[in-house]
């Protein structure tokens, strides 16, 4: 499988609440505690021949003192603002089924607060391409770090991808299966 051109997706809530079940680390989506609004972005890299999705979060303060490591790495625009974080340790296995593409040029609606978001996306996602070598990279460091016998300290920060891949596989069997019979 190849790397492709970065860019931003979202991803299915019903994949994200099923994942969560399963790795309670991954951002909860559930209407019960009011988290049914949070969208969950990111940029996919290829994993062990797997798709990844890497999500991209709002920074808090915590980040700000933060330095980069093999786990997170902050998003800076050219005038040194903190954009955003990418959170290597919570990339989630992802296929196609899962991802829905966002479209930049798609005029959200007319509201300062749509352009903002737009505009952060916009700069989070140029960043992102500039920097895909590196991203790749320790994505995929990160994973065999993580998924291999080995002393790195940040492993209790990871997920399991191992098993998330397990269920991603489960989750898609489902679907498919779920698609047959209504035909």
């Amino acid at each position: 499988m190849k790397q492709e051109r970065l860019n931003l997706y979202r991803i299915d809530m019903k994949y994200i609440r099923n994942l969560h079940n399963i790795d309670n680390r991954v951002s909860s989506v559930s209407p019960q505690i009011g988290k049914q609004h949070r969208i969950y972005v990111g940029i996919v890299v290829i994993c062990n021949q797997k798709r990844y999705l890497i999500p991209l979060s709002h920074p808090v303060e915590k980040h700000k003192k933060m330095t980069s490591r093999a786990d997170f790495d902050k998003i800076i625009d050219k005038q040194g603002k903190l954009l955003g974080v990418l959170n290597y340790n919570l990339m989630i296995p992802v296929t196609e089924k899962q991802l829905i593409k966002v479209n930049l040029k798609h005029n959200l609606k007319d509201t300062v607060r749509d352009k903002q978001y737009k505009q952060l996306c916009i700069d989070e996602l140029t960043w992102c391409r500039k920097n895909s070598d590196i991203i790749t990279n320790k994505a995929n460091c990160l994973y065999k770090l993580c998924t291999k016998e080995s002393n790195y300290k940040g492993k209790g920060r990871c997920l399991n991808f191992k098993r998330l891949e397990l269920a991603c596989e489960k989750y898609n069997a489902k679907i498919s299966d779920l698609q047959a019979d209504l035909r």
